[in-house]
C-alpha cells in the first residue's frame, strides 16, 4: 500500500512541472525549433524583438543569440530558479538540439542551443 501511495505521488509530482510550466514549455519549445529552421541565431541585440512573457505573467522568454533566456517576473529566492532550471533540463533532456540549461551569473535560466 505504502509502495503504491509513494508511485502515485511521485507520479503526481513530476506531472505537476508539466502541466504548470505547459505554456512556457510551448513558448521555449517555439524559440528551440526556431534555431533549426528559420534562424541561425537570433542576434545579441535582436532577442528583445522577439520576446514573449506567459500569459500567466509569470516568464519572460527572450531569445539572445542561440541562447534562450527565461526570466521569473517575480521576486523569488534561488531554489525557485534551481526548480525551474531543474524542470527546463528535465523537459529538454532527450532533445539534443539543446546543449544544457543553466543558472546564468544574472541569475536567469538560460537554454543553451550552441552548436
Amino acid at each position: 500500500m505504502k509502495i503504491a501511495l509513494a508511485l502515485c505521488l511521485s507520479l503526481l509530482w513530476m506531472s505537476c512541472g508539466e502541466i504548470v510550466h505547459r505554456e512556457l514549455y510551448e513558448k521555449t519549445d517555439h524559440f528551440v525549433d526556431q534555431l533549426t529552421t528559420q534562424y541561425q541565431s537570433y542576434g545579441i541585440l535582436g532577442g528583445s524583438q522577439h520576446k514573449v512573457e506567459t500569459s500567466d505573467g509569470k516568464y519572460q522568454i527572450m531569445p539572445v543569440g542561440r541562447l534562450i533566456n527565461v526570466k521569473i517576473l517575480e521576486v523569488v529566492d534561488d531554489d525557485t530558479y534551481r526548480a525551474l532550471r531543474d524542470d527546463l533540463a528535465r523537459h529538454f533532456d532527450k532533445d539534443n538540439r539543446v546543449r544544457d540549461v543553466y543558472i546564468a551569473a544574472a541569475g536567469t535560466v538560460m537554454i543553451d542551443c550552441r552548436n
